[in-house]
């Protein structure tokens, strides 16, 4: 299985991306009643936006999920911790299928992080799941990911969490 990433293009990638935020799986996206227009215009934000990007990730060249890299100090965590050198936030959604792999999304999130790590500047992952998405906490948990507190978010009560390299490596035998 090789999964790798390339830079979302908001306009050519939307009309996917509709699709995998609306579904009902993707609740936790908060995307939910979402227009083609709407994805369109968040997703614009995003690539103009210095401190926040986005990836389509691909499974064998085709897109099988969405990854977002934000720097905590700028979006999503001002002034709900205390960020440090290194940091990087991080969000992650796997598209729908019809046809689910038996650990195929704990093998992105693995792959997530790995591509994270690859920038040695990189110290630690930073997320800040929904606390009642116990999936995602169980996944994270998997690949190393400590959680720290709860913190109040204007959309949700969040877990936050932390991944450093060393407890990737740990968590999951590779190499960070």
């Amino acid at each position: 299985m090789t999964l790798t990433f390339r830079p979302l293009d908001p306009l050519k990638d939307a009309e996917l991306l509709h699709g995998w935020v609306t579904h009902p799986k993707a609740t936790f996206w908060m995307m939910q009643d979402a227009t083609l227009t709407d994805v369109e215009r968040a997703y614009m934000e995003i690539a103009a936006d210095p401190h926040h990007d986005a990836f389509v990730g691909l499974h064998d060249g085709e897109p099988a999920f969405l990854m977002e890299r934000y720097d905590p100090a700028h979006r999503e965590l001002v002034g709900l911790y205390e960020p440090e050198p290194g940091d990087v936030g991080m969000h992650f959604l796997v598209a729908p299928t019809d046809t689910p792999v038996h650990g195929f999304t704990r093998a992105v999130l693995t792959a997530v992080i790995r591509h994270l790590f690859e920038d040695p500047a990189i110290r630690r992952v930073v997320v800040e799941p929904d606390v009642r998405n116990t999936a995602v906490q169980a996944l994270n948990s998997a690949v190393g990911f400590m959680p720290e507190r709860k913190v109040e978010k204007p959309e949700k009560t969040a877990l936050l969490s932390f991944c450093t390299r060393e407890r990737f490596t740990a968590a999951t035998g590779v190499a960070a």
